[in-house]
């Protein structure tokens, strides 16, 4: 079933092999639009179990809300997710936002789970380096983020926390992917904007990561646009 608008779903394709972690030059960060709700999902939410194996890559799957009214609310959907790949589509002059997308390096958009176009997304940010150096110390339920940038100013960006958690194994009963167990990775749990940053200046901070969610720091330029750096600390 497809929703225009607010909707579209793509047909699914198989899964990719893959790596998670660094930031220097920063590893490629593949972000994921899903839902519990829509059919042609499950096999992009398999491709990113695979990428979630990866060193070289950081996978997070973000489920949207906007298919909970055909029948089933997916447990991990927020609002704020939505919010995001709306901005994205705004950002790339497109009128729709659909489920699955994917979204690699804040920059390339894949339409589904196409293995092929995926792993070319990859390869071709992969090795990017912008000069910038991003040190991460988790101590605890305290994150130390330290940030330089050798060069000229890169602009408007802002410093994300991201948090999520590895695995989760979802029943679900109802809607289009009724009477399905369901395994999901890198499931985002948390976002928040820790600091603006041009990169003129040396950036030290520290942040809340309480719990046992895994913690990532995006460098991205404000739109959102081009992820300028990534890391993991767990």
């Amino acid at each position: 079933m497809q929703r225009l608008l607010t909707v579209l779903t793509l047909a699914p394709i198989l899964a990719l092999a893959a790596p998670a972690l660094r930031a220097d030059p920063a590893p490629v960060v593949v972000e994921l639009f899903t839902s519990q709700g829509c059919s042609s999902c499950p096999p992009a939410d398999a491709m990113i179990l695979d990428l979630a194996e990866r060193e070289d890559v950081i996978a997070l799957a973000l489920h949207v809300d906007y298919w909970d009214y055909i029948g089933w609310k997916d447990v991990f959907a927020d609002p704020a997710h939505t919010q995001r790949q709306k901005a994205y589509a705004y950002a790339a002059n497109q009128t729709t936002v659909y489920t699955p997308q994917m979204v690699i390096a804040g920059e390339t958009h894949v339409v589904g789970a196409r293995a092929m176009e995926l792993a070319d997304a990859i390869r071709s940010h992969a090795g990017t380096d912008h000069g910038i150096t991003l040190e991460l110390e988790r101590t605890g339920d305290e994150l130390r983020v330290a940030l330089r940038h050798d060069g000229a100013e890169i602009g408007p960006a802002r410093v994300h926390l991201v948090r999520y958690t590895p695995r989760e194994v979802v029943d679900i009963r109802r809607g289009e992917n009724a009477g399905r167990r369901l395994t999901y990775g890198n499931i985002v749990t948390g976002w928040e904007v820790l600091a603006e940053w041009s990169g003129g200046r040396d950036l030290d901070l520290r942040a809340s990561v309480p719990g046992n969610d895994r913690a990532v720091v995006l460098v991205q330029r404000v739109g959102p646009g081009q992820i300028l750096a990534a890391g993991e600390a767990r």
